[in-house]
């Protein structure tokens, strides 16, 4: 039990990440350092607003979304 316990928490930052939509951020500065060495990385607070952006499309302010 307690190994379920700990796997739980060693994982409940992803979870929670994919059950409101959010990407991993860690995934992304690996992808980022992997395929785009040239590139600039975004950092936690520009990359999470941008996948809220992407997510609920609120373009000029209005959100389009069925819910």
């Amino acid at each position: 039990m307690r190994k379920l316990i700990t796997s739980f928490l060693a994982h409940r930052k992803q979870f929670v990440s994919l059950l409101v939509g959010v990407p991993s951020y860690e995934k992304y500065v690996d992808h980022m350092k992997n395929h785009h060495p040239d590139e600039p990385i975004k950092c936690r607070k520009e990359f999470f607003c941008e996948a809220q952006e992407e997510r609920f499309n609120a373009k000029g302010g209005k959100i389009s979304r069925c819910c």
